[in-house]
């Protein structure tokens, strides 16, 4: 008896004072010594390593996955991301980027405006110059846009857009035709001017006015 209770006291101290190996591994040689950005195309990879610089040394497998969160919502150019763990020392990041599809303009402040209707702060990139400019409160804008689609407008042919206070739109033409539509039911007026395009005397004219309702005046 006196053999097993002298014997269970020094497993106890073993026990206790016994630091594992692994253990010490895992702090150490797992940190994190490199990060990857994958799937950028106009973001600078260096840039969101710079915002990312606060995970160096730190530990690959507690990943700090709020303050990860944080630094990228500050790029707004960054729809969503995947964050990858490639033992023992590197982070990838792949990242998939908001489409724009119109430029805002409202006074002197300007934006990018995405195919899911979000606000991207402007850069100059050359891809986009060629957007089409969306002038005055662009909030309302994403509506719009979901409507041209239904219908199969050719947005594609636009130039820009004109927001009134009043609550409704201009619409100018890559050949330079404007139409005004109405405040209300403006998707029969777009089909309308769909549908003018057939008409022998659509080139005559440059401006479509479907303000007054159920009238359309060419000019």
């Amino acid at each position: 008896m006196k053999k097993s209770f002298f014997g269970l006291i020094i497993l106890f101290i073993f026990l206790t004072t016994y630091t594992p190996k692994s253990d010490f591994n895992l702090n150490s040689n797992l940190s994190i010594k490199k990060i990857e950005i994958e799937g950028n195309y106009i973001l600078n990879s260096e840039e969101i390593v710079q915002r990312l610089n606060f995970l160096y040394r730190e530990n690959l497998f507690f990943l700090n996955l709020k303050k990860i969160q944080e630094n990228l919502k500050k790029e707004t150019f960054i729809e969503s991301y995947i964050l990858k763990k490639i033992y023992p020392s590197t982070l990838k990041i792949i990242i998939v980027e908001k489409k724009p599809i119109a430029t805002l303009q409202n006074k002197k402040k300007k934006f990018y405006i995405s195919n899911k209707g979000d606000f991207i702060d402007f850069k100059d990139i050359a891809i986009y110059k060629d957007l089409p400019t969306v002038f005055g409160n662009g909030k309302f804008f994403y509506s719009l846009y979901q409507d041209l689609q239904n219908i199969r407008f050719p947005f594609e042919k636009i130039k820009s857009f004109y927001f009134f206070e009043s609550g409704r739109w201009d619409l100018v033409m890559d050949d330079d035709k404007i139409i005004k539509l109405p405040i209300k039911d403006y998707l029969a007026s777009l089909k309308n001017y769909m549908e003018s395009k057939k008409n022998s005397n659509f080139d005559k004219y440059k401006i479509f006015d479907y303000r007054i309702n159920d009238q359309l005046i060419l000019n």
